[in-house]
């Protein structure tokens, strides 16, 4: 599907408008602190979430570090998943980096001979969601423990090399930040351990270090890669006069730059991005992303046919002597609607209501200049003499390896056993056994696209390890075969729905990875592999976006890929519908968001909204579709990046029609008469952020939550909102909440004082309506959530991230707080449990016995002992547990056992059940029992039935 990505990087533009300060590294690291304080304080601490996968698919790996000596052990650096462990060659993995500030990976390094640990936070691949870092960090035990090491500022860090001989010595390259300008980018070094750091190599305040190699024989002999880029919302610059590449010769100390003019490798503005591999003390490879123009081979497409650049300037006599033949195979070709013929374009341009250019302005959008235009692309370059001179080592180009977004890759590895024996990588993997003449693709059936990482075995050649946007896979005859090391759940997703079964299912939409289904009682492990039988399954691939459930048939399904590319799925019969969105001839195409939103109204499961920069409607369930408003944008900006394009719709459930809308550039709009007319009601928020969600309540009619995100100006501030008058006038809630973007508020749908918000940093939920934030945390890390939905039926939030997959917790206790319990113990209500004459029994004798656990959910008005008992339906206890309970939410688990005290009084009654399991233990008797729990002086019950 990565023929319908938005190429990127190909164009340079300026641009004069006043751009949000970035967030400092002294705000960031105080947001570290603030969200670290408040989860000590949080009221939902303890509220447990569980992972429910998938895992199969995985997310972007960009690193890997492997055990030289016993290459069975090995990190994996995900881009924002962080870094796991695996010491069986990747039959399971363990994560590292939960116990850190971030999961946003940009490079990892190990000591090996001392254990040492350095991730370089903030992935370098400058995509859409390439999440910026927070620094260094160092762990010298194996992740338990983490250290921030300096670079707080650096956003995004390409490369760490470890002098093998003093471990005391580190060279890092840093990219620096991706939407803004900085100082704290290129090479670093220290000779301490990271106590302190010299900037030893600088070019400008926009261009950074994308790679930084070393010669494997001479840790002072090294070179870096330098990447002037600059990435806009609207906009990606990825070459420049600043690229280049540099050479030390007494370990990173000083730097001269050696692809000058004359050297043979490429100079001037359209150097991209650029990837190194050192041999020996001569002989180096490169990969250069050149983004200079592909020389004019002549005009058209060779075989007489029509082009849209013909229309440009044609005259109308010109225009109306075409061959009807010829102008309607080009309009055939161009996939122009069935409705425009030679007969009748030529009648309306005759007319003067068209003209010959509006043809080509017809196909033009923020990706027809890139195609029009190829660049040179992938190149690779070698020097045999230390960088003095350069030579490409192929003729021709390098074709279908980055097609028109080197921005995404950039590395090139040299088999350390043979020096011409050497991989590139983009979108396939390729291998060269002839020094880079000549390439052949050797990715598998199981082998994901879009590489990014690759470790070869320096002992056993065709050994490798590969890491890609699908995750791990490891070869062991030079990719004619692979294994796919799956099983961390990583998967980065960008959207999350549900449905109405029983039990419910959750769909989810992932970066390159497709749209997915699976049961929201899923459970990973392997046993899938046994029955052949996985719990999730892939219903649409490209990079999956929004999904829509009809209430009515959970077969039908609306979903698809980026840039408005949507279908309507039977997935009963397996039918599928592409919808189809056209303009009129003599328009604009219409913009359409990556992450395109969709939206079937909660008043008839008919009809279906979907968001360009203008609102399309479809009545028939996307058979065809209406432009409902106006351009509902500040109508888009010049840049190679669709822009001016809505993010977010919301129809009210009180009333039809009542629909609002947000875009990438900040506005917000309402229609209260189904598109009739619109209202701005923007007025009152910052300006020029992207509107992240806008969320009509579903407890008042007047009340409208919205979120904005500033991470494509480095603008790390959360920023919600309220309106109580539809939009008129709008209030800050965004109270205590860290400095961290916000991807979506939602409101919950059984308690209208609880609010939720998904931020690049974790989640949080408000019980007072946005006074103040509690963030989770229990079983969850600090990872970006992109999109979170709470099931009506289930009370169960579900949260969709991005980089460990999905997540779901029983929120059923938030729906019942209210001001008026605040100050009580509150206990959840207890499912009957079937007894069972095997609790405390084991199956055989190489098995542990099996112990029954009830969980307790109850909330505590202050922290402090607590003390739960147990009663039968006689009022006799017969338990008595004291658990450390904190202010909030808290969880007990009970193994359902009989103190010995009560087990001896009540095992007198022969009738009564009680006797001895197999485990020595007395389990309670079927029959019905109230737990009451003591503390911060209040106390409540609850039944418990054995049954």
């Amino acid at each position: 599907m990565r023929h319908y990505l938005l190429a990127l990087g190909m164009l340079s533009f300026s641009f004069l408008n006043a751009q949000t300060p970035a967030t400092s590294a002294a705000q960031v690291e105080a947001g570290i602190q603030a969200k670290a304080q408040l989860t000590e304080t949080s009221l939902v601490k303890n509220l447990p979430f569980t992972n429910i996968g998938p895992t199969v698919m995985s997310g972007r790996v960009v690193d890997l570090a492997v055990n030289p000596n016993d290459p069975t052990e090995f990190y994996v650096g995900y881009a924002s998943g962080g870094v796991w462990y695996t010491n069986n060659n990747g039959i399971s993995f363990s994560p590292v980096l939960d116990n850190s500030p971030t999961q946003n990976v940009g490079d990892i390094a190990v000591d090996w001979k001392n254990g040492t640990l350095w991730v370089g936070t903030g992935e370098v691949n400058a995509s859409r969601s390439s999440y910026a870092g927070i620094g260094l960090l160092r762990s010298d035990d194996m992740g338990k423990t983490w250290t921030n090491m300096g670079l707080k500022d650096s956003h995004h860090i390409s490369r760490i090399l470890i002098n093998p001989n003093n471990p005391d010595e580190v060279v890092v390259g840093v990219a620096g930040h991706l939407y803004s300008t900085n100082a704290e980018r290129g090479v670093f070094k220290t000779v301490n351990g990271g106590k302190t750091w010299n900037k030893v190599l600088f070019v400008n305040d926009q261009t950074g270090i994308i790679d930084v190699a070393v010669d494997p024989n001479n840790f002072n002999n090294m070179y870096a890669s330098a990447w002037d880029k600059d990435r806009k919302a609207w906009n990606f610059r990825g070459s420049g006069a600043g690229s280049g590449i540099y050479k030390s010769t007494d370990a990173g100390n000083t730097w001269t730059k050696v692809s000058v003019p004359n050297s043979g490798f490429p100079t001037g503005e359209g150097v991209g991005r650029i990837g190194l591999s050192v041999v020996d003390a001569n002989t180096v490879y490169a990969i250069h992303d050149n983004q200079d123009r592909r020389p004019d081979m002549g005009g058209g497409r060779g075989n007489g046919g029509l082009t849209k650049n013909d229309f440009k300037g044609m005259a109308k006599s010109a225009f109306l002597s075409l061959e009807d033949s010829k102008l309607n195979a080009f309009l055939r070709e161009n996939r122009f609607p069935q409705q425009y013929q030679a007969s009748n374009v030529k009648q309306m341009v005759r007319s003067g209501s068209l003209e010959p250019e509006d043809l080509a302005l017809y196909l033009e959008d923020a990706n027809s200049q890139l195609f029009d235009t190829p660049v040179i692309g992938a190149e690779v370059y070698k020097s045999t003499n230390g960088g003095k001179t350069w030579k490409k080592t192929h003729e021709g180009y390098l074709d279908d390896l980055y097609y028109s977004y080197g921005y995404y890759f950039g590395m090139i590895h040299v088999d350390p056993s043979n020096a011409d024996n050497i991989y590139v990588y983009g979108v396939p993997i390729l291998n060269s056994k002839d020094g880079g003449k000549t390439f052949k693709f050797i990715g598998g059936d199981n082998v994901h696209s879009d590489h990014h990482a690759l470790w070869i075995n320096p002992k056993k050649p065709g050994h490798l390890i590969n890491g890609n946007d699908g995750g791990v896979n490891i070869s062991y005859d030079d990719g004619k075969t692979w294994m796919k090391n799956n099983s961390p759940s990583v998967g980065q997703f960008y959207a999350i729905q549900v449905d109405n079964e029983t039990p419910y299912n959750v769909y989810g939409g992932l970066q390159d990875n497709g749209v997915w289904k699976g049961s929201s009682t899923n459970t990973e492990s392997t046993r899938w592999q046994a029955s052949g039988q996985y719990g999730f399954e892939s219903i649409m691939g490209g990079d999956g976006m929004q999904i829509q459930v009809d209430s009515r048939n959970s077969d039908i399904v609306y979903t698809g890929f980026q840039f408005g590319n949507y279908f309507r799925l039977n997935l009963g019969t397996g039918d599928q519908k592409r919808l189809s969105i056209r303009h009129k001839l003599g328009e604009r195409p219409y913009r359409f968001n990556w992450q395109t939103p969709i939206l079937l109204s909660p008043h008839n499961q008919d009809i279906l909204y979907l968001g360009g920069n203008k609102l399309m409607r479809s009545m028939n369930q996307g058979d065809d579709f209406e432009a409902i408003s106006g351009d509902l944008t500040t109508g888009g900006k010049k840049g190679n990046v669709a822009y001016g394009t809505l993010t977010t719709i919301s129809e009210s459930i009180f009333q039809f029609g009542m629909i609002y809308t947000g875009s990438d550039d900040g506005l917000i709009h309402l229609t209260r008469d189904a598109g009739g007319s619109w209202t701005n009601v923007s007025s009152g928020l910052p300006n020029d952020l992207w509107v992240s969600r806008v969320e009509a309540s579903k407890h008042k009619k007047a009340r409208v939550y919205a979120s904005l995100n500033g991470y494509r100006w480095d603008d790390f501030s959360p920023y919600v909102y309220v309106s109580e008058d539809f939009g008129a006038t709008w209030k800050n809630i965004s109270s205590n909440l860290p400095a961290s973007p916000v991807n979506v508020i939602k409101e919950d749908p059984k308690n209208m004082n609880v609010l939720y918000v998904g931020t690049d940093n974790g989640a949080y939920v408000s019980v007072d309506r946005g006074q103040s934030w509690h963030p989770f945390s229990e079983g969850l890390p600090n990872v970006a959530v992109h999109d979170l939905i709470v099931h009506p039926d289930a009370s169960e939030l579900v949260l969709g991230t991005h980089g460990r997959s999905i997540y779901k917790a029983d929120v059923s206790m938030l729906q019942a707080i209210s001001a008026d319990v605040m100050n009580s113990v509150v206990i959840k209500g207890l499912d009957p449990i079937n007894h069972s004459r095997r609790w405390g029994a084991s199956f055989g004798k190489w098995y542990d016995a099996f112990e029954p656990e009830v969980t307790v959910d109850f909330y505590s008005p202050a922290a402090g002992k607590a003390t739960v008992t147990i009663t039968n339906a006689a009022g006799v206890e017969v338990q008595r547990m004291q658990v450390q309970a904190d202010k909030g939410f808290n969880t007990m688990n009970y193994d359902l056992s009989m103190s010995s005290k009560a087990q001896k009084a009540l095992s007198k009654d022969k009738s009564a059940g009680v006797y001895p399991a197999q485990n020595g233990k007395y389990y309670l008797p079927k029959g019905d029992y109230t737990i009451t729990i003591k503390a911060g002086g209040s106390s409540a019950s609850s039944a418990l039935s054995l049954k």
